[in-house]
């Protein structure tokens, strides 16, 4: 009976991997045929085969296809984020942003810019580098407030606790932002909404590591994170050391969320949802899980951003804020359903 239900759920993955893949090619397809500069389907594919003139190489290849990428990253990097906050807090409630990781990581960026040249704002290889200090402090400062002796950590005290936290950063960003040179405020307001501002081949370069590198990991981790979120008991006495799986997943998602809130800015919900849908798709278990997840998310992220691009004609709406009136809507809906 358990092989015929992974054989069920090895079905159910590929048919959703091979859904949302074809989703996922027709929302690149679209996006870089949507911008200020219009080219059509065929233009697009002359000028990816190379035959295109000058100017559309130049609107493809230096500023949508590096976006579409960054895009896509990180949109996997904070969902599988969110799938293992999750998993390990056993809270379906858990998302880098709402934990308050995804203002650490911002508060870390806001004081270089604060104290860096204007011109420049921040070199994209250290930035990440930045976020993961202040997502690293962050997480360990929620961890500590959340642990209690003898109960260890309780799923609904590690949500308020990271609500409280990131409030508290959040209002020290904006105290921050309010001291800041109008070329810079502009930038971090911008930046704080979840605009995809590094859309140049360099973001690309800088983020394409910790994806490469920490995706892998945590898919590796799959079977351990399906015995954390079920019964630490269980895994205790299978012989899991279950402080230090736990730390170095929660090192994992904190580098994949502060890696991607350099690159992408304060782009919010998409850890929850990402997650929750691919539970619908394919179950609970992790091995099969955390490819949709991955998917799911960078398919939100494109199409935020795709829409934001295209529903005004002389301005862009960050793609933070199209995701947010989806996910907070969601979230309320979660809540109401979550038991104290």
């Amino acid at each position: 009976m358990p092989e015929l239900m992974n054989s069920k759920q090895k079905q159910r993955s590929m048919k959703g991997i091979t859904l949302l893949g074809i989703l996922l090619l027709l929302g690149l397809l679209v996006s870089l045929n949507t911008g200020r500069y219009s080219i059509g389907p065929l233009e697009v594919l002359h000028t990816l085969l190379g035959e295109g003139s000058k100017k559309q190489n130049t609107v493809l290849f230096d500023l949508r296809l590096p976006r579409i990428i960054i895009g896509v990253m990180i949109g996997a990097g904070l969902a599988v984020s969110g799938a293992v906050l999750q998993g390990i807090s056993r809270n379906g409630l858990s998302d880098p942003g709402i934990l308050g990781i995804n203002s650490g990581a911002g508060l870390a960026v806001l004081l270089f810019v604060s104290f860096y040249p204007t011109t420049n704002v921040a070199p994209p290889f250290l930035m990440p580098f930045l976020a993961l200090v202040g997502a690293g402090l962050t997480a360990v400062l929620i961890y500590t407030l959340s642990y209690k002796k003898g109960q260890g950590i309780s799923p609904t005290r590690l949500l308020l606790t990271g609500i409280a936290v990131g409030a508290g950063l959040s209002a020290a960003s904006v105290i921050l932002t309010l001291q800041l040179n109008p070329r810079n405020f502009e930038f971090v307001v911008t930046w704080q909404m979840g605009s995809l501002w590094g859309s140049n081949w360099k973001f690309v370069l800088a983020l394409l590591p910790w994806i490469v590198i920490l995706l892998p990991y945590v898919y590796w981790k799959s079977r351990v994170m399906n015995m954390l979120s079920m019964n630490e008991q269980i895994a205790v006495g299978l012989g899991v050391p279950i402080h230090r799986e736990r730390l170095g997943l929660m090192a994992a998602a904190v580098g994949l969320a502060a890696s991607s809130v350099a690159t992408g800015g304060g782009i919010g919900f998409v850890g929850l949802l990402g997650p929750h849908i691919a539970r619908r798709l394919v179950g609970p278990q992790h091995q099969y899980m955390l490819p949709i997840t991955a998917a799911v998310g960078s398919l939100l992220v494109l199409a935020g951003d795709t829409i934001g691009r295209s529903f005004m004609e002389y301005t862009e709406i960050p793609a933070g804020v199209v995701i947010s009136l989806l996910g907070g809507p969601y979230f309320i809906y979660l809540l109401l359903r979550t038991k104290a």
